[in-house]
């Protein structure tokens, strides 16, 4: 019924000699630490800023942010997500801009995306966007085929820094 393999056998014994079969199952060489360098690293997860926080200041990151406080100064991310209970008064820089709670200030992203309980006060600058029904918009909007750097020209190297940003908890 059952039949005796080598796979089923416990490690061979000391006396034995080695098969050439055996042999062959063992890797020629280490693996190299180049091999592991393809491999793509993991999107670390958005920064999140809770309903309790108040900003004042300047953000800016290359990753994510979701905002559910109130931030008083500019933000530039690759995606922001606006809550519902966030207000963000200054302008906002971002790839993907998704607003679900309210923006006072010049919105500029490759893709906006105002869903139906937004609430903005300013300018849209896109060059794709969707409004849903209910959402709440007072200003112009204009479509750029680049609206992260139209119109604006790049600081000059020697300009003073901009003071940190300061966070309050729970205001």
């Amino acid at each position: 019924m059952f039949s005796k393999s080598k796979i089923n056998d416990p490690a061979p014994k000391a006396d034995a000699p080695a098969t050439p079969a055996a042999e062959s199952a063992i890797p020629a060489a280490p693996a190299k630490a180049s091999d592991f360098k393809s491999a793509p690293k993991a999107k670390p997860p958005a920064s999140v800023l809770s309903s309790d926080l108040h900003i004042t200041g300047n953000l800016k990151t290359t990753g994510d942010i979701q905002v559910e406080g109130t931030i008083e100064g500019d933000i530039r991310a690759h995606l922001l997500t606006v809550g519902e209970t966030a207000t963000i008064k200054g302008e906002v820089i971002a790839d993907d801009v998704v607003v679900n709670g309210r923006i006072v200030g010049r919105v500029r992203g490759l893709k906006v995306r105002l869903t139906s309980t937004a609430r903005v006060e300013g300018d849209i600058i896109h060059k794709t966007i969707a409004i849903e029904s209910g959402a709440h918009f007072e200003g112009s909007v204009q479509r750029q085929d680049d609206p992260l750097t139209g119109g604006k020209t790049a600081a000059p190297a020697a300009a003073p820094q901009a003071a940190p940003a300061t966070a309050k908890a729970g205001s």
